[in-house]
């Protein structure tokens, strides 16, 4: 499934979200908490293969929130996830 832009959403697969939870090594629990959405709804659209499941404003809460601790989501043919990188200090 490719992701794709509705307005200035950009709308990841549960392939990215799982991906980006493992990167940052977060529980469910973590992303539920950064996110202030309910730990069923992570678990929820991580078991999505395309397009999260949940409403538009639970997957931009979760976008967010990953985004907020380094997270890149990948646009394109093949969408991924990436991790920024830390400015040198």
């Amino acid at each position: 499934m490719v992701n794709w832009r509705s307005g200035d959403i950009l709308t990841i697969t549960g392939g990215q979200l799982r991906a980006a939870r493992a990167f940052l090594r977060w529980t469910a629990q973590e992303v539920a908490d950064a996110s202030r959405v309910g730990v069923a709804t992570v678990r929820r659209a991580e078991l999505q293969d395309g397009p999260l499941g949940i409403t538009a404003a639970n997957a931009e809460a979760i976008k967010r929130a990953l985004e907020a601790a380094g997270v890149e989501f990948i646009n394109g043919g093949e969408p991924g996830v990436k991790l920024r990188r830390k400015d040198p200090a």
